[in-house]
C-alpha cells in the first residue's frame, strides 16, 4: 500500500521526456476541495507541449505535471466550503481566474490575464493522483451522468459551447465544421443539440470523416493535404470553396473553424452566408492571409474563440439530459501506468484514436 503522503503524478520533464514523480499530496485551502483524479482525457496542447515544449508565448520552463481534462471524487473540503462534500463525483473546470479584474467582474473569466490554468505553463496539471481545486470550479456530478469517464469530456464540451454561443447559433441554421477531430465533434454535438438543421463536416482524415458521421454530420466533405504546386493558400482556398459551390454544397450560417489550418481559414471565410458568422476555434499560426474584403462586403461576423466561461454546468446538464452523447468519442483507454503509451498514440493517431483517457492510479 503506498503512503498516505504519496501523489505519483506524470511531469514532463523536457520536450519529449515524462516520468512520474512522486510529489507531496495537496492540503485544500479554505475554499477548496481536494479531489481523487479518477479520469483525464489527453488534449492536442499536452501533445503539443510534450513534442514542441511551447505553445504560442507559453513555454515550459521548468517541470510540469500535464493534463486538464479531469474528473474525480471528492476527498477532502476546506473548512470555507458549503456545496460539496467527501464522495462527491466532480467535473473539474481546470483554469482559476483572479476573481477581480474586470473581465472576471463581467463573467468573461476566460479573458483573465491572471488565469491560472492546469498543465499551461507554469501551473501544474491534473495527471495526478490528488488535485485541488475551487470548489465553485468543480461541479457535482447528478445521480444520473453517465460516469466519470464522460464527465472527462467536460472540458472539451465546453469548448463546444462557447463555440457555438459565440456564433449565436439558433435553431433552424446550417453548420459547417472544419476538422473532425475532438473539439470538432464536440462542436458538432453542440450545434445538433442547439438545432442545427444541416451540419457539414471537412477533415483531411477519411476514417474520422466516416466517424462523423454516424456522430453528429450529414454530410462530410474529403479535403486535400496539399496545396498544388504554383497555386497560392488564399487561390487554393477560393478553387476548393467554388468546387464545393459546384457540386452543391451550400454556404452556411455559421462556420465553426477547428483546425487553425490557414487554407481551411480561408476556405471557411468563402463558405460563409452573407451576414453569417464564422468562429475561430482552433490556434494557428500567428499571422496568416484571410479574405478580408468578403468579410466585409457580406458583412461576416468573424469572432474569436478562447478556451469557455460560465459553460460547466450547461455541458453537464447537456449530457445527464441525453441530447449530448459523449461515449462514443471514447475510444482508447490506458492505466496510469501506462500514459506515456496513451500520448504516443494520440500524437501519432494511431488505431483510429479519437478520444483517449488515463484512468487514475488503482
Amino acid at each position: 500500500m503506498l503512503p498516505e503522503n504519496t501523489n505519483i503524478s506524470w511531469v514532463l520533464k523536457r520536450i519529449g521526456d515524462i516520468q512520474t514523480e512522486n510529489r507531496p499530496r495537496p492540503s485544500p485551502k479554505p475554499n477548496e476541495v481536494e479531489i481523487a483524479i479518477k479520469v483525464t482525457g489527453i488534449c492536442g496542447s499536452d501533445v503539443h507541449y510534450l513534442v514542441h515544449g511551447h505553445i504560442g508565448d507559453f513555454v515550459v520552463k521548468e517541470p510540469m505535471v500535464l493534463g486538464h481534462e479531469s474528473s474525480g471524487i471528492v476527498t477532502n473540503v476546506g473548512r470555507d466550503c458549503k456545496i460539496l462534500k467527501v464522495g462527491d463525483q466532480v467535473a473539474i473546470e481546470p483554469g482559476i481566474p483572479c476573481y477581480i479584474c474586470h473581465f472576471c467582474k463581467n463573467g468573461q473569466y476566460n479573458l483573465c490575464k491572471d488565469m491560472k490554468f492546469a498543465a499551461t505553463p507554469p501551473i501544474n496539471g491534473t495527471l495526478c493522483q490528488y488535485y485541488c481545486c475551487p470548489e465553485d470550479f468543480c461541479v457535482k456530478l447528478p445521480d444520473n451522468f453517465p460516469s466519470l469517464e464522460e464527465a472527462a469530456l467536460i472540458e472539451p464540451l465546453s469548448v463546444g459551447i462557447h463555440a457555438c454561443k459565440l456564433a449565436d447559433l439558433k435553431a433552424g441554421q446550417t453548420v459547417i465544421i472544419f476538422g473532425a477531430g475532438p473539439v470538432g465533434l464536440l462542436v458538432g454535438a453542440v450545434a445538433k443539440a442547439s438545432g442545427a438543421v444541416k451540419i457539414t463536416m471537412v477533415d483531411i482524415n477519411q476514417s474520422r470523416l466516416e466517424f462523423a458521421k454516424n456522430y453528429v454530420a450529414n454530410e462530410v466533405i474529403l479535403a486535400v493535404r496539399e496545396i498544388p504546386q504554383g497555386l497560392s493558400s488564399i487561390d487554393f482556398a477560393k478553387k476548393f470553396s467554388q468546387k464545393l459551390l459546384e457540386s452543391g454544397i451550400e454556404q452556411a450560417d455559421v462556420v465553426l473553424e477547428c483546425t487553425g489550418v490557414e487554407t481551411c481559414i480561408q476556405t471557411g471565410i468563402f463558405m460563409t452566408k452573407p451576414g453569417g458568422a464564422f468562429v475561430q476555434v482552433g490556434m494557428s499560426t500567428e499571422v496568416i492571409s484571410i479574405p478580408i474584403t468578403v468579410i466585409g462586403v457580406r458583412e461576416i461576423k468573424f469572432t474569436g474563440c478562447f478556451r469557455y466561461c460560465n459553460n460547466y454546468k450547461q455541458a453537464v446538464q447537456l449530457v445527464s439530459a441525453g441530447l449530448i452523447n459523449l461515449k462514443p468519442l471514447i475510444t482508447h483507454r490506458f492505466k496510469f501506468q501506462d500514459a506515456m503509451k496513451a500520448f504516443e498514440t494520440v500524437k501519432e493517431g494511431k488505431d483510429n484514436v479519437i478520444k483517449a483517457l488515463i484512468l487514475g492510479m488503482e
